[in-house]
């Protein structure tokens, strides 16, 4: 005889979950296999209903209650349980312990990836075991900060360099610690190719071969990923200690502006800390003659000065809210050093954006772009636009006109941005 429901005051029986387990149980083991589907009992999820007197209290189940019925019902519904074991960490009195300690056991291992995922984002002991060393989250290692007060500031050309003679471009370069001068009065603790943020401009062509060799001389293990590669990462991207080298040939098949740039985990923080730079890969046929310059936009995520050396932070950089943006590694640099060029010229800008978060939108006032291309140039040409996003980790093309003398700001137009350096002028002579 099957136990009578719970009474309601309001002259209603009330089920319980667990009471629809059991039915459920039931229909299972004596329904035939065609039983029409719409005669099987069904949960139906309700508001509570209002009560105003005393005695409705005593219909009303505690919470506590109400989850120990409930965890009844996830044995005849599968995935109930999961979801109720959101509600209540230490599951239903009623509950199999042997079920409860291994959700348990689960759910500790999903917050522990999660703090991993969150903090390191890394599979690289050797480069986890010095970030969180003796600074933690920083990039103060001895090369970086040494010597600061010596680092002098200069403008990084932006020109884009000419194209070589010769179809194989050998690139024989080093990951090192060095303090930069990114401002007359700020000197950063960097992780750099070759001494400098960003890295160098490499200029190629389409079906060029590019032989590159990274020697190592940190004491950081790094690595180099070209965005305008196609092959195998887990070989050609692999990371190196001090001391040892990694070299692969590539052939790049898409014209642009592409990312390179450390690719040792966790990755954020290499960025972050100055190991990025621009490829820009010409199209075998030649574009309109021009003008061209390269924009490579980044952040800047520092601790305090020790020493008159400010390091990256890697928590700021977990945070996205920079101390300073620029193009080409110096905030502001060309406002004070602009980019001048002739009335009657079309300029073209190579901008290539290595974040590591937040994108560019590249404007330049008073001006508009007569071409941009949204794919591998000469294809995908959109005309007459004014601003693009170039999102981090991406580049493209724009080109413009300049028919007009003037001085004309180009920015990121994001302004939050600009105003923390991402800006310069272009200063059209007559």
């Amino acid at each position: 005889m099957r136990a009578p429901l719970p009474f309601d005051p309001h002259g209603h029986d009330l089920p319980c979950l667990s009471d629809l387990a059991d039915r459920l149980a039931a229909d299972d083991a004596s329904a035939p296999r065609d039983r029409d589907s719409a005669t099987r009992p069904v949960l139906v999820l309700r508001p509570p209903m209002l009560t105003t007197s005393p005695d409705d209290d005593l219909a009303v189940s505690s919470r506590r209650v109400f989850l120990a019925r409930a965890s009844t019902l996830s044995l005849a519904l599968p995935g109930i349980g999961a979801a109720l074991a959101a509600c209540s960490p230490s599951g239903g009195a009623r509950g199999d312990s042997t079920r409860s300690q291994a959700a348990g056991t689960a759910q500790r291992a999903s917050a522990d990836t999660q703090d991993a995922l969150r903090h390191h984002n890394s599979d690289s002991k050797l480069d986890t075991a010095v970030v969180k060393g003796g600074r933690p989250g920083s990039s103060a290692t001895a090369g970086a900060t040494g010597a600061g007060s010596t680092a002098t500031y200069h403008r990084f050309d932006p020109t884009l360099p000419p194209l070589a003679a010769e179809r194989t471009i050998r690139l024989n370069w080093r990951s090192m610690e060095a303090p930069v001068r990114i401002r007359p009065d700020t000197v950063v603790a960097a992780w750099t190719f070759e001494g400098d943020i960003p890295g160098p401009i490499v200029h190629c062509r389409v079906g060029d071969t590019v032989e590159f060799t990274l020697t190592n001389e940190s004491a950081v293990p790094h690595s180099m990923d070209f965005h305008a590669a196609q092959i195998d990462p887990k070989v050609a991207f692999r990371s190196v200690v001090k001391g040892q080298s990694v070299s692969y040939t590539f052939k790049p098949r898409w014209a642009g502006a592409f990312m390179y740039h450390c690719g040792t985990a966790p990755v954020l923080m290499h960025i972050g800390s100055g190991m990025f730079g621009a490829l820009v890969v010409s199209p075998r046929e030649p574009l309109p003659p021009a003008k061209e310059f390269v924009l490579v936009q980044n952040e800047f995520y520092l601790s305090e000065a020790a020493n008159g050396v400010r390091p990256f932070d890697y928590n700021k950089m977990l945070t996205t809210l920079p101390d300073y943006m620029a193009f080409n590694g110096r905030p502001n640099q060309y406002i004070d050093q602009p980019i001048h060029v002739k009335v009657g010229d079309r300029v073209r800008f190579w901008i290539v954006n290595c974040g590591p978060t937040h994108p560019c939108a590249f404007h330049v006032v008073g001006e508009q772009f007569d071409t941009m291309y949204l794919g591998a140039p000469p294809g995908t040409p959109i005309r007459g636009v004014q601003t693009w996003d170039v999102p981090a980790g991406g580049g493209m093309c724009f080109e413009l006109m300049c028919d007009i003398p003037g001085e004309f700001p180009f920015v990121n137009h994001g302004f939050g941005h600009a105003q923390k350096g991402a800006i310069g002028f272009l200063v059209v002579e007559a």
